[in-house]
């Protein structure tokens, strides 16, 4: 341990407790992440810039609504199993070993699903950008990140 913070130097990820909270989302969006365990990882070392989660989807879980980001881009790569990328262009096999990014700006929303039989176990990088909004292109559902909180609406503004 770090004295002055009691922040790690080192730390293996599996002793990392899961996230409590399983999702974010206002109801009825947060139960379908319950196929969903993120590990918090980059807050454990104080990280401010950027995120980073260890994340295991469920055969059948998803990673998230599909969703873009107007400022924060996001970067995955898979440690074990196999799913697809939702994507506006349709469906993108990844296996172990693979990477893809999501650059903010581009208005093209994405999702991770577990296709496969076994558990998807994977990293995900997201900067903190302030003043970011997302898009949920699929559901009733905006969300802006102000003050370092996300706050959810209905696309039309109104509070959920």
């Amino acid at each position: 341990m770090r004295n002055q913070d009691q922040v790690p130097v080192a730390i293996h990820s599996a002793t990392v407790p899961a996230r409590t909270v399983k999702s974010l989302y206002p109801a009825p969006f947060a139960t379908q992440m319950e196929g969903r365990t993120k590990h918090v990882l980059g807050d454990l070392f104080g990280l401010k810039n950027f995120g980073v989660n260890l994340t295991r989807l469920v055969p059948g879980g998803i990673s998230a609504l599909r969703h873009a980001h107007t400022r924060q881009d996001e970067f995955i790569y898979v440690l074990s199993g196999c799913g697809v990328i939702v994507t506006d262009e349709g469906e993108t096999s990844i296996s172990t070993g693979m990477c893809a990014g999501f650059p903010s700006g581009t208005g093209n929303a994405h999702q991770i699903r577990n296709t496969g039989t076994t558990e998807l176990i994977f990293l995900e990088v997201g900067d903190r950008s302030a003043g970011d909004e997302v898009t949920y292109p699929d559901d009733d559902l905006m969300a802006q990140f102000v003050s370092g909180q996300w706050q959810f609406t209905h696309k039309d503004g109104s509070a959920y």
